[in-house]
């Protein structure tokens, strides 16, 4: 397996896309749970719990990585950007993912009708869990930022707050990426808020803030914010955790994932703030090292994220791929245990 990226840049790139997969990985076998559920059955979640002390990513991470290779190929072309993530989308439905938002599905059907636009009006959190790796390769250009933002997260969701949530996902990562790890974290995510116009979601993120600025505990705020799919709900959320406890990327994440609700998501955007913020170094190595290591595990992600920060310094480089194959063969492999451990709201059927 190829180690932690060196280069600053591409730390931090390395850093979002892994830490989108640590959150994911470490939430997934809680997603849809009760903080009580949770508590009676994993106790403190610090560590995988799907099959043995192997971690394995779901759609939250595949997503991210799907946007990263479009984003390597067409830089500087939306509209190519775009149409590259539509047919990486629908490819990778075909191949059975786990944990597809509705949103999601019903988008890649009307793709594969040919039907446009592809985005359904929905306010799930499908577009604000992939779009941090955005943020970050744009860090130094916003405008670019915005554009690819907002088109990629049309793709799927086009209600205004969806598209929002996932601008300031992207902007949050952005500042994360351009301060040093002591930097205050509420005044970065304070700065992404000016991307946000919808009154709903606004207010949401200022409850989350100040819960964080007054030191409220987790359980309490995960009770004002909601920590459902609802991406009013999620965005506001992984902002109170990453204002209060993300000094600590992993006390940052158990207490996300421990509240429950759609754990896997909250603590993906989370994780990729963090990994934007600490850079890959600053991660948990022994626990990103247990992440299965086929499609969209940590070699691949290190592979994007090395030729993202090539193609930010404007050199050319063979893109990576995952391999289809090895995706389905896995997805088949693990329904059962998917199944058979009760986790049928991470099946696609």
């Amino acid at each position: 397996m190829k180690g932690p990226i060196d280069d600053l840049q591409a730390g931090r790139l390395s850093g979002v896309l892994l830490g989108t997969a640590l959150g994911d990985a470490l939430g997934l076998a809680c997603e849809g749970m009760s903080a009580e559920a949770i508590a009676r059955r994993f106790g403190v979640v610090d560590r995988f719990r799907m099959l043995g002390r192997t971690g394995f990513v779901s759609d939250d991470t595949e997503q991210s990585a799907l946007i990263a290779q479009s984003l390597a190929k067409f830089p500087d072309d939306v509209d190519a950007c775009v149409r590259s993530f539509q047919r990486s989308l629908l490819g990778w439905f075909c191949r059975l993912p786990w944990g597809v938002g509705m949103a999601t599905i019903r988008s890649c059907l009307r793709m594969g009708l040919g039907l446009s636009p592809s985005g359904v009006m929905s306010a799930g959190n499908g577009a604000a869990m992939r779009a941090a790796v955005i943020g970050v390769f744009f860090q130094d250009r916003p405008d670019e930022r915005r554009a690819f933002g907002r088109a990629l997260a049309e793709v799927t969701h086009r209600d205004p707050r969806a598209v929002e949530g996932a601008l300031f996902v992207a902007e949050a990562a952005s500042c994360c990426a351009g301060s040093s790890p002591g930097a205050h974290r509420t005044a970065l995510l304070v700065q992404a808020r000016s991307v946000v116009d919808d009154l709903e979601l606004g207010m949401a993120i200022d409850r989350g803030l100040s819960l964080a600025e007054k030191g409220a505990d987790t359980h309490d705020a995960a009770q004002v914010c909601g920590t459902s799919g609802f991406v009013v709900h999620t965005v506001a959320f992984a902002a109170y955790c990453f204002a209060r406890h993300g000094a600590e990327p992993m006390r940052a994440l158990t207490e996300a994932i421990g509240a429950g609700g759609d754990a896997d998501s909250i603590a993906a955007i989370l994780g990729a703030w963090l990994g934007a913020l600490h850079g890959e170094s600053n991660l948990p190595g022994s626990l990103i090292d247990r992440i299965h290591d086929g499609a969209f595990g940590p070699t691949h992600l290190r592979s994007l994220a090395a030729c993202l920060a090539e193609r930010r310094e404007g050199r050319s480089s063979r893109v990576p791929r995952y391999s289809p194959a090895a995706a389905l063969a896995r997805n088949l492999a693990l329904y059962p245990v998917v199944l058979g451990h009760g986790f049928r709201r991470l099946a696609p059927f």
